[in-house]
């Protein structure tokens, strides 16, 4: 079993929740200072779906941008 761990990803949900302004508070606290997008987290998703990872098992692949 493989898993990817997500930070914190810039989508409409901060804002549904209440906190319209998450992502920015948390921009300078991650060391690329940016939130990451779908499109990353779904790359993640689509290599640990593919053959390249294969010989994969028991990861969790963070994509946090290194926090």
């Amino acid at each position: 079993v493989n898993a990817v761990r997500p930070g914190i990803i810039d989508t409409d949900i901060h804002a549904s929740g209440g906190q319209p302004d998450r992502v920015e508070r948390f921009r300078d606290l991650l060391p690329m200072k940016r939130a990451g997008t779908v499109d990353e987290v779904a790359g993640a998703v689509l290599y640990l779906l593919s053959d390249a990872a294969s010989y994969t098992t028991g990861a969790i692949l963070n994509v946090s941008g290194g926090r």
